[in-house]
């Protein structure tokens, strides 16, 4: 009994690691191509910026809905369902024409990728509670970054040899595999039994959600949550590559060769982050740390006037690196809520996440417009301003985390 279990974890595991690579793919893989769809769409910086947070928009509205369907019908039924939009959300994508078109495949692709991460945080937290969630979900989400790795030096020479339309379609044909799989295999209980409605009414339902809104602390939790997660992303997966084509005048894999260093960076962080709040039997100081160093790391891209290119790519993928403590902010949300509660509570913390994600990309996107181009590229200046505003947010975000009550993984 005990072996099947292990054995019926195992898969879990790898199921859901399975599930968020194509989520993590789908967020960053504008970031590799960003010059090549600027150009064959036409598209300006804001627009460019736009499109990239329309996938987020789509996850932040979302977000709220997922949890009540988690905690109606299970999250295996409601992620493989989400799936199919996915894939067709990758085939608009390769599909597009314009910024309108671009914009709405990124939005399908955000909806199709609205349950993946919160519904590994749920399954997790059930198969694995207590003080191994964190662990557990260090590795998940670490092996999630396999999406990010995909989607740069692979994205970057398939964008090359046989164009970013046909990798979009064949992207395409791997998340209806996986999604098909996910259903048959993935359990929502580890007792085996299936998910049994919990029988609450819609007005239970709404309670429920008023009930999370109110928790105390939450706010405080929010606020981090915003910044964090979205200061590494709007990085990584929308302006590092444009930033290293504008000011260095790198080539497409080249930038991947970067992009696929940061993703390193960030399995990397993600897997020191895991074990570390039961080290200190501490999450908020891991997360004050982790948000201190970003900031350093943020200044260094931001203040100094000129950068070698070697230590703008040391910068970049140390940024990954240090900037990935968001699943510490999710398991300290996480303890908040009672079991009953779980997938709305995980996902009024996750819509945070995802309206930083929204709101970042959109931001910085504008600010670059407002900074005169040459022949077509943003200069040095504009893109130490994104770095600068971003760094703000981010210590804004801390400021109001910093008063929160510490979650400890040990009572005691």
């Amino acid at each position: 009994m005990e072996y099947r279990s292990r054995q019926s974890g195992a898969r879990l595991i790898g199921m859901l690691a399975a599930m968020t690579v194509l989520s993590q793919f789908y967020r960053i893989s504008g970031g590799v191509i960003a010059p090549e769809l600027m150009r064959d769409l036409g598209l300006t910086p804001g627009a460019l910026g736009t499109a990239n947070g329309a996938f987020f928009m789509a996850l932040a509205v979302l977000q709220l809905p997922c949890g009540m369907l988690f905690d109606r019908f299970g999250p295996r039924r409601t992620i493989a369902f989400l799936t199919v939009v996915a894939v067709v959300g990758a085939l608009a994508h390769a599909a597009a024409t314009s910024a309108l078109s671009l914009i709405v495949a990124r939005a399908l692709l955000g909806v199709g990728c609205a349950g993946s991460f919160m519904g590994a945080v749920v399954l997790t937290s059930r198969w694995y509670p207590g003080e191994h969630m964190t662990t557990v979900m260090s590795w998940v989400f670490a092996l999630s970054n396999v999406g990010t790795l995909i989607g740069a030096t692979p994205l970057a020479w398939a964008s090359e040899t046989v164009g970013w339309r046909a990798a979009f379609v064949f992207m395409a044909a791997v998340t209806a595999v996986v999604g098909v799989v996910f259903f048959f295999v993935v359990r929502d209980r580890p007792d085996g039994r299936p998910f049994e409605a919990n029988g609450e009414s819609l007005g239970d339902i709404l309670r429920g959600i008023v009930e999370v809104t109110r928790t105390k602390g939450l706010p405080r939790i929010l606020a981090i949550h915003t910044f964090a997660y979205a200061s590494m992303l709007t990085v990584l997966g929308l302006w590092a590559s444009p930033y290293l084509y504008d000011v260095y005048g790198m080539d497409t894999v080249g930038r991947g060769n970067v992009l696929l260093a940061m993703g390193i960076g960030q399995v990397l962080g993600i897997l020191c982050y895991g074990p570390l709040d039961r080290l200190f039997n501490s999450r908020k100081t891991v997360i004050i740390g982790g948000t201190l160093l970003t900031l350093s790391v943020l200044a260094g891209l931001a203040i100094p006037p000129a950068l070698s290119i070697e230590l703008a790519i040391g910068l970049l993928v140390a940024l990954c690196f240090v900037t990935s403590y968001g699943i510490v902010i999710v398991a300290h949300g996480r303890s908040l809520y009672p079991d009953h509660l779980a997938g709305r509570g995980v996902t009024v913390v996750n819509m945070a996440q995802v309206t930083g994600c929204t709101v970042l990309p959109v931001v910085t996107g504008f600010l670059i417009d407002l900074f005169p181009m040459q022949a077509g590229q943003a200069s040095a200046l504009a893109y130490r301003a994104v770095f600068g505003v971003i760094g703000l947010a981010l210590a804004m975000g801390l400021l109001a985390y910093a008063g929160v009550k510490d979650s400890r993984p040990r009572a005691g």
